[in-house]
Formats: structure tokens, sequence, C-alpha cells
């Protein structure tokens, strides 16, 4: 009986969606290896690979058989998948036209030597970034420059805004996704792209008022407020944006500085200069029970009427710890939970999170603060 390469859901479905592998028609105890490829936009390859042997029936299912070996080992239903590595060393995976899915190439091979031995089966997957009904809807409103993606059905959805960090451009595929939850979400530009400003030295929270009053009056957007989602540099102005703007309900920061890096920042009359510039303005205080709290003397929320001030968070450490001004608390914003967590390459938009290359290579880990904040 011919090998069958089964995958389910069969021919598509979204990436953030899991996909069960499976091979009937093998002999028994037979080993096979693996193979999954794809290419990206600029046709760069990207592969991963892994040893299986078959059970006493023939048949081979990633769900319950571990990997003997090859770009990961163990139980690893999805490793094919997030495992692939790209051909150009350092290449990252991304996806710049949410409307077109990566197709993945999916073959079974006969043995575990290092060259690959006749093909048993093979099978094409596409993953999809537009969930079926979502919305795209380009964004050319003012100043603003944007997508908005909407999920299907007649709404109001809850809003939010999705910030990314440095290199700018306008990166869709996390706002198209999030769509197929039931948000409808504004993936914003704010630097390098269109007609945009090319640089990152100076950003005016004006733009981003702008886009949030757009997502606020937005006909199918359920207020009262909105939701913001940001990583990085784009984590950070997410801080800034709901200390001093109106009409945020919530926001999710990933590996956001609390302070003002890199460029500065301004608001009208009030102009905050990068944190290299202030550290003569940044205070740590670690007290006698070993809570320990820094904040900047003029924090973001600075300019909020002295009738909506908000208790100043700190976190817990041990007594004799040296605590960075850049881990205090998120500018005088009530942080609901706080934890550290460890992330490959700092700030990368990337669809693959654990190369395989940085395993074990403790170098190129980061310590990433993951602060959800709610007002």
């Amino acid at each position: 009986m011919a090998a069958t390469l089964i995958l389910e859901p069969a021919g598509r479905c979204c990436w953030d969606e899991p996909l069960h592998i499976a091979v009937q028609g093998l002999a028994p105890d037979q080993p096979v290896m693996l193979r999954a490829s794809l290419r990206d936009e600029k046709g760069a390859l990207f592969q991963a690979h892994a040893r299986y042997r078959a059970d006493a029936k023939g048949e081979l299912d990633l769900a319950r058989a571990p990997a003997l070996g090859g770009s990961f080992a163990g139980l690893e239903p999805m490793g094919l998948i997030w495992a692939m590595e790209p051909d150009k060393p350092f290449w990252r995976l991304l996806k710049w036209d949410v409307q077109t899915p990566f197709v993945v190439e999916l073959e079974v091979l006969d043995g575990h030597e290092a060259d690959a031995g006749p093909l048993l089966a093979r099978a094409l997957h596409e993953r999809h970034f537009m969930p079926p009904g979502v919305r795209r809807v380009p964004v050319r409103e003012g100043q603003v420059r944007a997508t908005l993606f909407l999920p299907p059905g007649p709404g109001p959805f809850p809003g939010i805004i999705d910030l990314f960090g440095l290199g700018g451009g306008l990166l869709e595929y996390r706002a198209s996704l999030l769509a197929g939850k039931g948000f409808a979400v504004m993936a914003l530009a704010y630097y390098n792209y269109d007609d945009l400003p090319q640089s990152g030295d100076i950003f005016h929270l004006e733009y981003f008022e702008e886009a949030v009053n757009y997502l606020l009056h937005h006909p199918q957007v359920k207020g009262p407020g909105i939701g913001l989602l940001g990583n990085s540099k784009g984590g950070e102005l997410c801080l800034a944006i709901s200390s001093f703007l109106k009409g945020i309900t919530a926001a999710v920061i990933i590996n956001g500085s609390v302070a003002v890096v890199g460029g500065s920042l301004h608001y009208k009359d009030e102009t905050l200069p990068p944190v290299g510039i202030m550290r003569d303005r940044v205070k740590v205080r670690m007290t006698t029970t070993g809570r320990a709290s820094s904040m900047l003397m003029r924090p973001l929320n600075a300019c909020r009427p002295m009738g909506r001030r908000s208790p100043r968070s700190s976190v817990t450490q041990k007594q004799g710890t040296t605590l960075s001004p850049l881990t205090g608390p998120c500018a005088g914003l009530p942080c609901i939970c706080w934890q550290v967590v460890l992330l490959s390459m700092e700030g990368s938009p990337g669809l693959m999170p654990w190369p395989s290359w940085m395993h074990g290579r403790d170098s190129r880990l980061s310590f990433i603060n993951i602060w959800n904040v709610l007002r």
C-alpha cells in the first residue's frame, strides 16, 4: 500500500492555527524522514526536517510520535512548521502581503540517511493570514496611514491599534489574524512608510491622537474606548499614548521601554527627550522591605489632571538587587500583570520565534518585560 500524507485541516488554514500531520500506509517500524519547506515573498527558502519511525501498524502521527532527531527532537506536533530555517543566515520570515498565503510543501522520504531517500508521499498546505470573512480596508484619512481589518458580521467590534517596532513600514499580519478573533484592528504605520517621516528621530503624539480618534468614531468600532497592542518601540509609544491621550481602555505592551528611548517624543507644548539625556532626572529607590521602585521625576502622565492621579506601581526585588531605571513602573500606569519571559531577538517581528541556531545560546536571548496595563 502506498504511503499517504494526511493533513488536518486539509489544504489550508490560518497561520496561527495548529496543523495535524500524520502518515499512513508505511511498513511496520519503517524509518522515514519528514521535510517541510516554503519560500518567502523574496524567494528565500526555509526548511525543516525530522526523523521518525512508524508504529507496528505502519502509521505515524506527529501528535504521538517523538522526532528522533533532525531540526528538532521529541514530541513536537508543529515542529516541522516552527523549526524551519532560512538558507540565508539570520534571514527573518516576514509577511508583507497578507492577502496571499505561504505555501508549505511537506514530504515523506524513506530512511534516516542524510541523503534523502525515495519520495514516498507529498502534499501542499496553504497557511493564510486573512481568516475567512475578514475585510481589509486601507486607511488614508488626514495624516493617518494604516490598514483596518474588520471581522465578519455586522459589528460593532472592540477596537485595537497595532504598532510594531523600529524599522517602520506597515506590517499587517498580526492585525489580520487578530481580526479573525472578533476585533476591529488597525495596523498603524508611523514612519518609513508612504509619505510619513522616514526616520524615527522625532515622534509627534498628535499623529497617534488622530488615529485613535479615527478608530473611536468608526461605525464598526464599539466604544467607549479602544485598546492598544505594541511591541518594542511600538510598546513604548503605546505607553505614551495611554498616558497622554483619552479614549484608551487597555494596553498590552510587549518588550516596550518604560521610558522614552531613541527619538524624542512631542505632544503640544510637552517634549520628552530620550532617556540617555535624562539620566540625571531618573530616581531609583530601595526600601527597607526590599521593595524597589523607580520612576522618572517627570513621568509620561505628568500632564494628567491632578484629580486622576494613578498610584505608582512597583516590583518586588530581593534586598541588594540592582534595579535598572528602565525596569521601573510604567510611568505611573497601574500594571495588572508583570512577568519576565525569554524571547528571541529583541523586537523581532519575524514569524519564527525559536530558530534552532539559538537553542542553548544564552547570549542570543534577552529578558523581555510584558506589561498588561488597564486604566
